[in-house]
């Protein structure tokens, strides 16, 4: 049977499934934002903070960063990182449900370079001398752009690849590799799956993440290639993912029908939102065209855009406000003081959404150790009335 909800439940239910809404959201601290998101993208960008902290800080608020870092790398290991929708941090607990992408990488021998008749020799110096970085293998890049890396960081990224290898801990933004067999719970590596088992118990997992999501939602979310994605549609279809199937009046026909978590659709999500940025790379908004299907909010990193052909800014964060996206900000800082370099308000954003902004702003603020805001560049009449509500907020 097909659930009927409205484009509003829809929204709501991703909400509270993404911790955004209810008196649960905050229970549990970081470790239990991982184990509900099911994966946490990571990316080098640090503006006000690097996104993985930014996504814990979005549901908790002023959360201590040292707290993120103990919840995503501990010893023992609480996660590990691998490739999910990008490279992610994820719950140690789904170490075995990734078997079938490392099965697929150690048949390619391929990456995003050869993989180097050194790579025995990497193994043997981890497993003589680990845990290490790559600083220990001798470099990750040869002096070249980014992607030249040296035969080492091939070599142990592959091993990475492949699960002989894993990393449960970083140490300065470096990632620290181990052998699998010491890192990761002998009962994990234990546990053997098949691959439609994996995909079976991934798509599970982000469903239950997402709240509702079309079928391009949850490849997406796992970033699926064609042979996986029809042994999703397979679990999908004989009901072994736990998933039901809805069908959501207002979203475009072609998304109308999506699945959700049915623990998702008991009860409708009560609760304080969080007036909150967003990462870019936050799963509640990683995928663009599921952001603009959910809030009617279109967004892009434009990051890697060159400067002169940027609309929004560097490194542009939605702001969520009362369950919706009502604006973006690109944020920078000097000493203590956040920089909104651009701001921006949604034409649809509302009463109180000057007054939102500013609480968005002041409260991060706070958070990375500024005493001050300064706008920038915004539309004049918002600059006007964005000052006097941060004069009142900071």
């Amino acid at each position: 049977m097909t659930v009927a909800l409205s484009a509003d439940e829809a929204r709501r239910i991703i909400l509270r499934a993404q911790g955004f809404l209810g008196a649960d959201a905050r229970r549990g601290g970081v470790p239990a934002v991982l184990r509900r998101l099911g994966a946490v993208q990571l990316d080098t960008i640090s503006v006000l903070a690097r996104s993985h902290e930014l996504v814990a800080y979005a549901r908790l608020g002023a959360v201590g960063r040292a707290k993120v870092e103990r919840a995503y790398w501990d010893d023992p290991a609480r996660a590990f990182e691998y490739w999910c929708h990008a490279a992610c941090v994820l719950p140690i607990d789904d170490w075995p449900l990734y078997a079938f992408r490392r099965r697929y990488y150690a048949v390619r021998k391929y990456r995003w370079h050869e993989v180097p008749p050194t790579v025995e020799k990497v193994l043997h110096q981890v497993r003589e001398s680990g845990p290490v970085t790559t600083a220990d293998l001798g470099g990750a890049k040869n002096g070249g752009p980014w992607w030249d890396w040296s035969d080492a960081k091939i070599a142990i990224e592959w091993l990475l690849d492949t699960g002989q290898v894993v990393c449960t801990r970083r140490v300065g933004w470096r990632r620290v590799y181990d052998l699998t067999e010491r890192a990761v719970p002998a009962h994990l590596l234990a546990e053997e799956l098949s691959d439609t088992e994996c995909v079976t118990r991934l798509t599970r997992t982000a469903g239950r993440a997402l709240g509702v999501a079309t079928r391009a939602d949850l490849v997406d979310f796992l970033r699926l290639k064609a042979p996986e994605a029809a042994l999703l549609d397979g679990a999908l279809a004989s009901g072994a993912t736990g998933l039901v199937p809805v069908r959501v009046s207002g979203w475009p026909e072609r998304a109308a029908d999506a699945w959700a978590d049915p623990a998702a659709l008991e009860g409708e999500p009560r609760g304080r939102h969080r007036t909150t940025l967003l990462s870019p790379f936050d799963s509640l908004v990683w995928d663009r065209p599921r952001t603009s299907r959910v809030f009617g909010f279109d967004h892009r990193l434009e990051a890697y855009v060159p400067k002169d052909k940027r609309v929004h800014g560097y490194f542009t964060m939605p702001v969520l406000s009362g369950g919706r996206l009502i604006g973006r900000v690109d944020p920078a800082r000097e000493g203590t003081t956040l920089v909104a370099r651009q701001v921006g308000l949604e034409p649809r954003a509302g009463r109180g959404a000057v007054e939102a902004m500013a609480e968005a702003l002041a409260e991060a603020a706070a958070w990375v150790g500024c005493d001050a805001v300064r706008v920038e560049r915004a539309d004049p009449a918002v600059t006007v009335a964005l000052s006097a509500a941060l004069a009142e907020a900071l």
